[in-house]
């Protein structure tokens, strides 16, 4: 709560207000405000809702943090797309980001029950979403998640990022957007960051979710935010933006939504 009352404090203006790098104003109050296509949030808060609904357990193998709200690894489905699946407002926002940066890849690290994927597939249909995640049950009911939508243009990945992310690297892919979501510790949080960073260029973004869960993310998000490579980011308190662009004022922004 205080970490939030601080954010709020300290945070710009929603529409952009306050905002002095024309890149960010247009961030802001552009795209984080462009229209997302209500048939396509429909759909997808269907699925969340059918998920929820149903009484289904799976066994889930963990390789991240583990859940603060979720500790024993027999789970309900319902409370993984409860607890770990991101919320309405920012699947909007995702798929908002999607259609501004996702070509000509996306990657995503964190699978979960497919939520964020389908947002992100969505949104940018020519371009594909390479999903990584660690657990071969929630791998099963992301895919089930996805056949419901129809997308066709997921790659979903099984294994540990570990292992899955050096093997999508070597095939030389260079993502539009990453969504980093998976594995809350500081170390992992930083080693991932560094790979993807290698493979990044001035137009893409990188987002990562949970930047201020826990004292170790908050030591990887001042991290990252001083990598050599990093020009610019944006902390939306739940999320965090990074930016690699050139001809831009290095500056870390703190913007409310």
């Amino acid at each position: 709560m205080i970490k939030y009352l601080r954010y709020f404090l300290f945070s710009r203006h929603c529409r952009g207000h306050g905002i002095h790098s024309p890149f960010v104003f247009d961030l802001v109050s552009r795209v984080f405000r462009n229209k997302t296509d209500s048939d396509v949030v429909l759909m997808i808060e269907n699925i969340r809702k059918k998920n929820i609904t149903g009484n289904r357990i799976i066994s889930v193998l963990d390789l991240g943090a583990g859940s603060s709200k979720m500790k024993s690894n027999l789970r309900k489905v319902s409370d993984i797309l409860r607890y770990s699946a991101v919320p309405e407002k920012y699947g909007i926002l995702l798929s908002r980001l999607a259609k501004e940066f996702g070509k000509p890849c996306m990657l995503e690290l964190g699978t979960s029950a497919g939520i964020s994927t389908m947002y992100l597939a969505a949104a940018c249909p020519d371009s594909i979403v390479y999903s990584i995640e660690g657990c071969p049950a929630t791998t099963e009911i992301a895919r089930e998640n996805f056949n419901l939508t129809g997308c066709r243009n997921i790659s979903l990945l099984t294994g540990s990022f570990d292992e899955k992310l050096p093997e999508l690297i070597k095939r030389n892919i260079s993502p539009g957007l990453v969504f980093v979501d998976g594995n809350h510790r500081k170390e992992p949080a930083i080693r991932y960051f560094s790979q993807l960073a290698e493979i990044s260029n001035d137009r893409t973004v990188i987002i990562i979710d949970d930047i201020h869960c826990s004292d170790e993310m908050e030591e990887a998000w001042s991290v990252i935010k001083n990598h050599e490579k990093v020009t610019l980011t944006v902390d939306i308190f739940r999320m965090g933006f990074v930016f690699f662009r050139g001809g831009v004022n290095r500056f870390n922004y703190v913007v409310r939504y």
